[in-house]
């Protein structure tokens, strides 16, 4: 995480404003869209790059791995939160004290059941589709 003036300077003040238009714009819109759905997002990350000179959106935003997503209706202020996205499975292998260098640990199948269903969850609450199992 770096400051807005931070950025400005490595990247320049236009470029920096630039991405910081684009990223709020996207950001408000999903907001407004989870929110009417009931789901806040905690945090969000966006990936930009250039494609040759076009600034370009560079990988996956707004999923529950780039994400976070907490039930509005669970939500305390202060404490940890119900998450559906990966939150899950990163409290998984902090709780086995793994120092976050290769390799990493391997996931018990009721961890990835746990993961599987939280995103299918998310899905079908963002998006009202029907998932087939």
């Amino acid at each position: 995480n770096i400051s807005f003036d931070t950025a400005a300077t490595i990247l320049g003040g236009e470029t920096a404003e630039r991405l910081r238009d684009l990223t709020l714009t996207r950001y408000r819109e999903a907001w407004r869209h989870a929110t009417d759905k009931g789901i806040l997002i905690a945090d969000s990350k966006f990936e930009f790059g250039y494609d040759g000179a076009t600034l370009t959106l560079a990988d996956e935003m707004l999923t529950p791995d780039y994400s976070r997503f907490w039930p509005a209706s669970t939500y305390r202020p202060g404490g940890a939160q119900v998450s559906l996205d990966k939150q899950f499975v990163r409290d998984y292998v902090e709780g086995l004290g793994w120092d976050k260098r290769p390799p990493a640990p391997g996931l018990p199948e009721e961890v990835v059941q746990g993961l599987r269903s939280r995103y299918l969850d998310i899905f079908h609450r963002l998006t009202g589709g029907a998932v087939v199992l």
